[in-house]
């Protein structure tokens, strides 16, 4: 018997309308041919997705990606792997429009560079990635629907919502360090697991420069 969940990951006709929507409001071209995603990679549109110990890249021929893309594969596998105790398979990343399977729909943004596929697991580990994806459907940051030939997951991910998103939880969760004498930023950063740049966006920070005393935000 099919999950509630599943039964929510339809897809459709008006799924493929917001996706192709957030593609012309991002103002990303449809990829055409292989030559056309070196150009995107080498200008950085797009960036190379690497192996992870908490996902697989599965017989991937473009292993690029919007960089939001990538970093909600590297948050989402993380936490996949945590719940199930595996690795999160990644079956599809960028195609350009002349390596669509024949059965891809003429309206797919995979070749715009924000489109995902995954596998589909089984038991726990596919309910638990069936209700993530619909919550984060829910939040507005994708669109997600349930393939069956072969069985996997179609998401479209809205780079702009889901960097906003990450903004906001990741601020929500934050906790707050006092400079010390000695302090660089790139030593808090390495003591909270963070990067340099996270820090200066958070604290809206325009270069290095800090002071005993100063009080951070800082990512948790």
């Amino acid at each position: 018997m099919q999950s509630l969940s599943a039964q929510s990951l339809r897809g459709g006709a008006s799924s493929l309308d917001r996706q192709n929507r957030v593609a012309r409001e991002h103002d990303f071209t449809y990829i055409a041919t292989p030559a056309q995603v070196e150009r995107f990679v080498n200008a950085g549109y797009l960036v190379r997705v690497p192996a992870s110990p908490d996902y697989v890249l599965h017989d991937l021929s473009f292993p690029y990606a919007r960089p939001e893309v990538k970093v909600f594969i590297s948050r989402l596998a993380r936490q996949y792997r945590s719940a199930c105790g595996e690795r999160l398979v990644v079956t599809s990343l960028t195609r350009p429009r002349n390596r669509q399977p024949r059965n891809a729909s003429p309206r797919s943004v995979h070749p715009t560079g924000m489109a995902i596929d995954f596998r589909r697991p089984a038991g726990k580990c596919r309910a638990w990635l069936e209700r993530v994806l619909l919550q984060l459907e829910g939040a507005g940051v994708l669109e997600a629907t349930m393939e069956r030939r072969p069985p996997h997951y179609h998401v479209a991910l809205f780079p702009r919502q889901y960097a906003a998103y990450v903004d906001r939880i990741t601020l929500a969760s934050a906790g707050r360090y006092e400079v010390k004498p000695g302090d660089s930023l790139w030593t808090i950063a390495r003591l909270h697991d963070t990067t340099v740049t996270r820090l200066r966006s958070v604290n809206s920070l325009d270069g290095s420069r800090i002071y005993p005393g100063q009080v951070l935000t800082v990512p948790n």
